[in-house]
């Protein structure tokens, strides 16, 4: 992998993990245009460690005031909230697995990502800022992010439109969705960290993949906060119209035997 690839690829992680699209799934296409298809595990730890570093920056505030106060609403919120996503996570794990590694269904899933985009933009806006979230809220919004454990169903643009749907304003939507993937990304670099300790590790330099890192938290910060501005006024069916032309594409070339 070349440092121009790894800077690509860090640049789809930062946008794609949070605009609506589906980070693994662009991810998996865009190893799959390179060639590199087999430089997986490692390369995805590092770049979702940019991603992370991105929110980090972002959410600093609040981080501190859980450090602050382990035991405020905001930590529950977070709790909650990750349950469903670790409890799927952790009984299919293998499974899901092995359909990122084919991508045999990421055609369906940006086409199903697209469906809940456009179904969610009709939602007349809530009214609920961070400080009406309930517990219900966060359980719903959860349970929207664990269905995004298959490849190319986005997480952030499931979690917003769960929130949505549970009357949250746009803003907030995105506001808690970025959130909520702080322990979201911070479980997925642990686990992948556990298949790297088995030695289940892929050639690559170190140059390469600390530009993929810092290019995924350049863009990962771009991202985050274009979002949750763009939202305030502007409609999610710009995206769904997106991911339903890729998933169209993607399942025309496999249809036809090109990928």
């Amino acid at each position: 992998m070349t440092k121009f690839e790894a800077f690509i690829l860090g640049m789809i992680q930062g946008l794609t993990e949070f605009l609506p699209i589906s980070s693994t799934g662009h991810l998996y296409l865009g190893r799959h245009l390179f060639g590199l298809d087999e430089a997986g595990l490692f390369l995805d730890t590092m770049l979702h460690i940019g991603t992370l570093l991105a929110v980090f920056v972002i959410y600093k505030e609040e981080l501190l005031y859980i450090i602050r106060k382990p035991f405020s609403k905001l930590t529950f919120l977070l709790i909650i909230g990750t349950i469903p996503a670790v409890v799927i996570g952790l009984l299919f794990k293998d499974y899901f697995e092995e359909i990122s590694k084919t991508g045999v269904t990421i055609g369906w899933e940006f086409l199903i990502t697209g469906m809940f985009l456009w179904l969610a933009d009709g939602v007349k806006n809530g009214y609920k800022r961070m400080d009406d979230i309930t517990y219900t809220d966060a359980l719903v919004i959860g349970t929207f992010q664990a269905a995004a454990i298959f490849p190319a169903i986005s997480r952030s643009g499931l979690t917003i439109v769960g929130g949505l749907i549970r009357k949250l304003d746009r803003e907030t939507a995105a506001y808690f969705s970025f959130l909520l993937s702080i322990p979201a990304i911070a479980g997925a670099i642990v686990l992948q960290s556990l298949d790297l300790l088995e030695g289940k590790v892929e050639a690559i330099s170190v140059s390469a993949l600390v530009i993929g890192a810092i290019s995924s938290a350049l863009f990962g910060y771009v991202a985050v906060r274009w979002m949750i501005n763009y939202l305030q006024k502007h409609s999610l069916k710009g995206f769904a119209v997106y991911v339903w032309i890729l998933g169209i594409v993607v399942l025309t070339f496999q249809l036809t035997g090109r990928f």
